[in-house]
């Protein structure tokens, strides 16, 4: 694949080679970073676990302290008192069957996030082909099957992100911009990494956590030294 002369430049300052302590490779990033728009700054995390066994798949969501830097349109599926908070705690879009149709027949997509109240997963469960490869289908692990949907919608806008592993088992999670700066992107770095190392299945043996990258929009990939986030203790 061939970059460009400023890809190619940036590229320069990094040893790919070497394991950086998260607050240089933040630095880094940053130095990196040469687009003219707030390049949006990823975590890709390569886990030890296998996705195909149910036992070890790691799933959640995790507020991020100074969130992501973008903003989330909130499709909440919910009737009654549950449908009027949602509405009111921000949710762009709320509804009931007639959204489920939208999206069936007019294949509306116009939305990042859905939430659904309990009651309204067996009504939700038809969209499963639709929302599940997209990776929006709610599901109770990422807080976005709720018995409070407003609260929910809340914690959405407030920066709460979903991690989960993907068939190859990374975790690809946008931890915020480039103009957050490096105290803030550190932070919440920090905050997911200590989501994810809590969730370690119980009964996996071996090396959880093999190898961490942030990178930029458009910036090239930095190695992060994860022992300060497993402890040393990775493989025991």
């Amino acid at each position: 694949m061939k970059h460009g002369k400023k890809y190619v430049e940036s590229s320069k300052l990094i040893d790919k080679d070497e394991l950086f302590a998260s607050g240089e490779a933040f630095d880094l990033c940053i130095k990196a970073a040469k687009a003219k728009f707030d390049e949006t700054v990823e975590t890709h995390l390569r886990l030890g676990v296998d996705s195909r066994y149910a036992e070890q798949q790691v799933r959640g969501a995790v507020i991020l302290p100074h969130g992501s830097g973008k903003k989330v349109r909130v499709l909440v599926f919910a009737k009654g008192d549950q449908a009027t908070a949602a509405q009111k705690a921000g949710a762009e879009f709320v509804g009931a069957e007639e959204l489920v149709s939208k999206i069936q027949n007019e294949g509306w997509l116009d939305f990042d996030v859905v939430i659904a109240t309990p009651d309204m997963m067996s009504v939700v469960g038809k969209l499963g082909k639709i929302l599940g490869p997209r990776g929006m289908m709610p599901a109770p692990k990422a807080g976005t099957v709720a018995a409070d949907a407003a609260r929910a919608v809340t914690e959405i806008k407030a920066g709460k992100i979903e991690y989960r592993l993907d068939k190859t088992n990374i975790i690809h999670c946008a931890i915020g911009k480039i103009s957050f700066g490096k105290e803030k992107l550190e932070e919440n770095f920090s905050a997911l990494m200590q989501a994810i190392v809590k969730a370690r299945p119980a009964e996996f043996k071996g090396q959880y956590i093999k190898t961490c990258a942030i990178a930029s929009t458009m910036g090239p990939g930095i190695k992060l030294n994860m022992t300060p986030f497993v402890g040393g203790h990775d493989g025991t």
